[in-house]
C-alpha cells in the first residue's frame, strides 16, 4: 500500500451547515476552529431559499467552503416553478459544486407527502444531470424508495454522495454498484449504531467519504453537545478504530474522495 498517507493532517467534511442559524453569525470562529482540527475543505449543504443563498455567500467568502445547493425533502412544499428557476440560475455560479441535499425523507412527512417527494426528487436528479454536477442525497427511512429513483435517473453518469449513510452493508453495496460513494457522520461513533459500524466496515475507503452534518450528529466523544465542522476529526478516528487502520489513511482517503467527485472540475475549468 502507498505510504503517500503518513503524516496526512487534512480532513475534508462532505457535508455540513455553516450556513445553518447555529453558525451563520460567527463562521470566521468555527472556520478557524476546524482549522485547528485539520479539517480544511467543506462542503456547505442548502436544503432551501435562504440556506442555499448562504451556501453560495459562503463559498465565495471563503476559498475552502464549498457550496452545495437544492431542496431538501422537508422543504419541498415550497417547491415550485419560481424556485426552481432560481435554483437553475444558481447552479450557473462557478462556486457551486453539487445538487444537494435532496432525496426522501419519510421519518416525518406529514406535510411533504411520499408521492410529492418523489416527484421532487426526480426532477432535481434530472437537473443534476443535464448541470453534469454530482449529487448529496438524504434518505431516511426510505432507501429502498430511493434507490430505484437513483437508479434511474443514470447517476453514474454524474456522481453523488450518499449522505451519513445509516443502511445495511447490503443497501451500501446497491448504491455502490449505482457508482455512489457512502458517506459517515458522527453515528459512526455510536456504540450501539451496529448496522452503521458494519456499513462502515464494508465499505472500502476507496468509496468512502466523512463528514459532520454539523449542527447534528456530533460524535463521540463530544456527543450531547452541538456539532461543528472540525469534530470531522473525531468521525476519522472512529472509522480507523472500527477499520484498524491509521487514521491518516482514512483522512487521505476520503479527503481525495470527496476533492476528485467535488471539486476535480472546477478546478479543472479554472486551470
Amino acid at each position: 500500500m502507498s505510504k503517500q498517507h503518513k503524516n496526512w493532517r487534512q480532513v475534508y467534511d462532505s457535508h455540513t451547515h455553516l450556513n445553518d442559524d447555529a453558525f451563520y453569525d460567527d463562521v470566521p470562529a468555527f472556520e478557524a476552529r476546524a482549522a485547528h482540527y485539520g479539517v480544511t475543505q467543506m462542503n456547505i449543504v442548502g436544503s432551501n431559499t435562504i440556506l442555499n443563498e448562504r451556501a453560495v455567500k459562503l463559498a465565495h467568502d471563503y476559498d475552502n467552503l464549498h457550496a452545495i445547493i437544492g431542496w431538501h425533502p422537508e422543504d419541498i412544499r415550497f417547491y415550485n416553478d419560481e424556485s426552481e428557476k432560481q435554483l437553475i440560475q444558481q447552479l450557473h455560479d462557478p462556486k457551486v459544486v453539487g445538487i444537494g441535499e435532496i432525496g426522501l425523507d419519510y421519518f416525518n412527512d406529514e406535510q411533504s407527502p411520499h408521492d410529492r417527494q418523489q416527484e421532487v426528487f426526480a426532477r432535481q436528479l434530472e437537473i443534476a444531470r443535464q448541470f453534469h454536477l454530482p449529487v448529496s442525497i438524504h434518505v431516511r427511512d426510505a432507501l429502498e424508495d430511493a434507490y430505484p429513483i437513483l437508479r434511474d435517473s443514470h447517476v453514474d453518469e454524474f456522481g453523488g454522495v450518499m449522505h451519513s449513510f445509516n443502511g445495511s452493508p447490503e443497501m451500501a453495496e446497491k448504491f455502490m454498484d449505482l457508482g455512489m460513494a457512502i458517506s459517515f457522520s458522527g453515528v459512526v461513533s455510536f456504540k450501539t449504531a451496529e448496522e452503521v459500524h458494519q456499513a462502515a466496515l464494508a465499505v472500502p475507503l476507496d468509496r468512502m467519504m466523512v463528514e459532520t452534518d454539523a449542527p447534528y450528529l456530533t460524535p463521540i466523544p463530544y456527543r450531547g453537545k452541538e456539532n461543528e465542522p472540525g469534530f470531522t476529526k473525531f468521525v476519522v478516528d472512529a472509522i480507523a478504530k472500527l477499520k484498524n487502520v491509521d487514521a491518516e489513511l482514512v483522512a487521505y482517503k476520503t479527503f481525495h474522495n470527496a476533492q476528485q467527485l467535488f471539486l476535480t472540475e472546477k478546478v479543472n475549468e479554472e486551470d
